[in-house]
């Protein structure tokens, strides 16, 4: 029996795998949480698909999206990031990257983990949408405007409230997938507790 899913991830299977096993998941790790906004970064103004296809390759060039790594590349790697045909070659937002993963660790010291930070915006739980389609599904919510603001304010680019939204619907902090979806009920099946409070 062919399994429901959203509608827009039916392109290929490499979009199939990722709706099915990663889009909604709640994630509290700090490592995948820099790993998706580093990609929503580059995906601000393009398709999730053009960005999931050079994953890899994004792995690769941002040095396994390590936070630490990536705070400390020179003017050098970055050149060199801007001639790599395996990713996005936008100079801004590859700059972005760098002076995002240095707010990132300034977050992260200041609230123990970018988790307890980001995931307090919706009280340290998934918000279950429970759209019937597609069309109900918001490209931006009040919570991501608010996100987005703060993140700004901390000195975060390439931050709007679309690309926020994006990232909460990948990390799981939103379930937007639809009523049909065979994914849906799976979504928020993660648990995490003691999560501080801000």
């Amino acid at each position: 029996m062919t399994k429901k899913r959203c509608a827009w991830c039916e392109k290929t299977d490499l979009y199939k795998d990722y709706h099915d096993n990663e889009w909604g998941k709640p994630v509290y790790d700090d490592a995948t949480l820099f790993e998706f906004l580093i990609l929503e970064t580059f995906q601000a103004g393009l398709s999730w698909y053009t960005v999931l296809v050079k994953r890899d390759n994004f792995r690769k060039a941002f040095a396994g999206f390590d936070v630490q790594k990536v705070a400390k590349f020179t003017d050098a790697t970055l050149q060199v990031l801007a001639e790599d045909v395996g990713i996005i070659r936008n100079k801004l937002k590859i700059k972005a990257a760098v002076t995002n993963a240095q707010a990132f660790i300034k977050v992260q010291e200041e609230f123990g983990s970018f988790s307890n930070y980001i995931w307090a915006f919706v009280d340290n739980k998934p918000i279950d949408n429970k759209p019937k389609t597609l069309s109900e599904v918001a490209a931006t919510t009040e919570i991501s405007d608010k996100l987005s603001k703060d993140l700004k304010k901390r000195g975060f680019k390439f931050v709007g409230s679309t690309v926020v939204y994006a990232h909460m619907q990948a990390t799981g902090m939103v379930n937007d997938h639809v009523e049909d979806c065979w994914v849906r009920n799976q979504s928020t099946s993660v648990k995490k507790s003691n999560i501080l409070k801000i």
